[in-house]
């Protein structure tokens, strides 16, 4: 009965099948079958505001935690030569884990060597030269060459 209940609900959500697989998914049901019958749901204000206020909060404290592992473990910054219509993306890698660092609003800017060396080289200073340990981009030759320029001023990195 449940399940018949909950692909009701995915189905006219059209949320993706793939999201049962979410480890929240089984501590959500196991939750609403706790607090038992007369649970009342979660309002699109209360899902839309405070909780989801707190789970900002939650991801806050979480990329802080993430930044003061680095100084003992230093960090790999990644990004691809893709952008989309404005920005350029990327992705910070450490024992503790992958985060979303930056989007860079890059609209209207020639994308060659130069701007990449120039972009990096602020991504490296924003992260903290001495955490970074690698810096990961893909086989662009723009990126390739900044990549190149990047570690022939920062020695350190790989």
């Amino acid at each position: 009965m449940l399940g018949r209940y909950v692909g009701k609900w995915f189905y006219d959500k059209g949320i993706p099948f793939d999201a049962a697989n979410s480890p929240y998914f089984p501590p959500m049901v196991s939750a609403i079958l706790r607090v038992g019958p007369g649970v009342k749901p979660s309002t699109a204000y209360e899902l839309s505001g405070p909780i989801l206020d707190e789970e900002v909060e939650e991801v806050k404290k979480w990329i802080e935690e993430y930044k003061q592992s680095w100084p003992r473990t230093g960090i790999t910054l990644m990004s691809d030569g893709w952008l989309n219509k404005v920005n350029k993306n990327f992705l910070g890698y450490s024992p503790k884990g992958t985060a979303f660092l930056y989007s860079k609003d890059v609209s209207g800017t020639k994308k060659d060597a130069n701007f990449y060396v120039q972009l990096y080289d602020q991504i490296v200073e924003e992260v903290g030269d001495k955490h970074v340990v690698q810096f990961i981009t893909d086989n662009a030759r723009a990126c390739v060459t900044a990549s190149s320029k990047l570690m022939d001023e920062r020695k350190h990195l790989v």
